[in-house]
């Protein structure tokens, strides 16, 4: 006869901890420019004016100290590829108007090795350029310099809320 033994871990005592959830569903980040997954317009790449979309904030926690903006695309050939970072924007702010950085704000250096906006510019087929919105329970002490590695380190442990709007872009040929 084959005896079998289970064990029941956790089963007595206090129930396991949990890692916290945070709410990623009720902040909102959108463009007047273009809709979430459909094509950016040419205005705002490097086959256009080669500038920094509207873009608008909803939902931002209460208790925010302040958001945090990157930009970038996972379908670049060598890696994902950055295209615009910028933190310590103003928990209030619910409008960036397209070629403008909020009062305050920090942009930091991209992948073409510079600060500011970087507009789409795939070397071939469909990209997707993820505009990703963070709320912090902090400010950052980050100098311009900054990459997005160091920056998303700086963020972690103070992410409140995260919302995403996703561009596409294909260049003509």
């Amino acid at each position: 006869m084959l005896a079998v033994v289970v064990f029941f871990s956790g089963c007595i005592g206090a129930p396991p901890k949990t890692p916290p959830v945070f709410n990623t569903s009720s902040m909102h980040i959108t463009s007047s420019a273009f809709a979430h997954k459909e094509p950016i317009p040419s205005k705002y790449t490097c086959d256009g004016e080669d500038v920094s979309p509207p873009l608008v904030f909803a939902d931002v926690p209460n208790d925010a100290k302040s958001l945090v903006l990157i930009n970038d695309d996972p379908d670049a050939p060598r890696g994902t590829w950055v295209h615009w970072t910028m933190w310590n924007i103003d928990p209030t702010v619910r409008e960036v108007p397209e070629n403008t950085v909020p009062p305050a704000s920090v942009e930091g250096t991209t992948s073409f090795g510079k600060p500011g906006y970087g507009g789409p510019c795939p070397p071939s087929g469909t990209h997707r350029y993820f505009f990703k919105l963070y709320a912090l329970d902090t400010l950052l002490d980050l100098a311009p310099e900054t990459d997005a590695a160091t920056l998303e380190k700086a963020m972690d442990g103070h992410i409140l809320a995260q919302a995403e709007l996703i561009g596409l872009y294909q260049r003509n040929p």
